[in-house]
């Protein structure tokens, strides 16, 4: 499965590929190669990022839903008041 982008966030991405190769590297890339690499990292790296992501998501719920009888609970038969004891 690769990962899409909107065709704005993949212009974006293309120019900021660019802008890396003339300011990092010794020979600029164009449009052409920056779109190739850029597909590469989608199809090759992205679900990497994509899984963890995925896998930090359902660990941060599964910690809420164990939290969940905490944040929720109401004490039952609260109508009438407890009698006050009263020490001799």
């Amino acid at each position: 499965m690769s990962l899409q982008l909107t065709p704005e966030s993949q212009q974006q991405a293309i120019a900021s590929i660019e802008r890396y190769f003339r300011e990092h590297m010794d020979e600029p890339i164009g449009n052409v190669a920056a779109g190739g690499l850029l597909k590469f990292f989608l199809q090759e790296i992205a679900p990497v990022a994509y899984n963890q992501g995925v896998a930090d998501a359902q660990e941060r719920l599964q910690q809420r839903v164990a939290e969940i009888d905490i944040e929720v609970h109401h004490a039952p038969f609260t109508y009438w008041p407890q009698p006050t004891r009263t020490r001799r």
